[in-house]
């Protein structure tokens, strides 16, 4: 590398590191992240919502039962919810907590709110949580700091320790990785991350961006058109940015991980994420 790479790179490190502690400063709390009492080589199993997890929910539930689970998003307004019920369950996207006249939202809400086993439920630190959540008798409520840290390596690995940051949040993925590594996993396996979003793009006549993200289970019509408009909103490159930052995020997650002794697996076929070493979910 030249000189003035070298110097190109310092000064970009230089001013991701800035923004980055402003928004520690700004934005984050001292929130609080348990073990979990995971015991010396015990997986936690992340359920991602990708289509693959389909597949893996009708061969393999005898499996996941026997493995401590993650879930994320909408599962909660699956039957499988109630059939696996997860241990963790980890929530995002702020559409969950400024959108409570949406019907999905709201279905979700009533679900988690009724789990009848014990559940860790986190949400960003920031999140306005419905009252009846809350209160729910079996639903330990943890918060967590949401906040993408980049910049001097030094920053990142301090914030991450410090749970005061994560790589860029980009999708609930990467939150659930960082919980898990913080709550003491040392082998974490995901599911149902295909993340295979670039063979979805397409741009119509009028140049609007359009792009599927399936899911295992079916979307209805409303949350499909909450979808659409918020893509074809966006030019292709921004669109392909926020995809580039996810991937991105999982490498930075790979080097944390192995400071803390841990592994994060990707058990899910033909998914897109190169980051982590492919392995099939282990039986027990």
């Amino acid at each position: 590398m030249s000189i003035a790479d070298k110097a190109a790179s310092w000064t970009g490190a230089l001013g991701a590191s800035v923004k980055s502690l402003v928004k520690i400063a700004l934005q984050t709390q001292n929130c609080r992240i348990p073990r979990a009492g995971a015991c010396p080589g015990q997986e936690l199993v992340v359920l991602g919502n990708g289509p693959s997890l389909r597949a893996a929910l009708d061969n393999d539930a005898g499996k996941l039962r026997r493995h401590r689970l993650m879930a994320v998003n909408f599962f909660g307004n699956t039957p499988e919810f109630q059939e696996l019920r997860p241990e963790f369950y980890v929530l995002a996207d702020p559409h969950f907590f400024r959108n409570p006249d949406d019907a999905n939202v709201a279905r979700l809400m009533d679900s988690l709110s009724a789990a009848e086993w014990p559940m860790t439920l986190f949400v960003p630190a920031a999140a306005k949580v419905p009252e009846r959540l809350a209160a729910a008798a079996n639903v330990v409520l943890r918060r967590y700091n949401c906040v993408g840290v980049e910049g001097f390596g030094w920053l990142e690995r301090a914030a991450f320790r410090a749970r005061r940051g994560m790589p860029r949040p980009r999708n609930v993925l990467i939150p659930s990785i960082m919980l898990g590594l913080w709550m003491g996993f040392r082998r974490i396996y995901l599911l149902g991350a295909d993340h295979s979003w670039l063979g979805s793009l397409a741009v119509d006549d009028e140049n609007r961006v359009a792009t599927v993200q399936p899911h295992f289970y079916k979307d209805d019509e409303k949350e499909l058109s909450r979808i659409k408009a918020e893509y074809i909103r966006k030019p292709l490159h921004e669109v392909l940015r926020g995809f580039y930052l996810a991937f991105k995020s999982y490498h930075a997650i790979v080097p944390y991980a192995r400071s803390l002794g841990a592994k994060v697996y990707n058990a899910t076929p033909g998914s897109f994420i190169d980051a982590f070493e492919r392995a099939p979910l282990p039986d027990e």
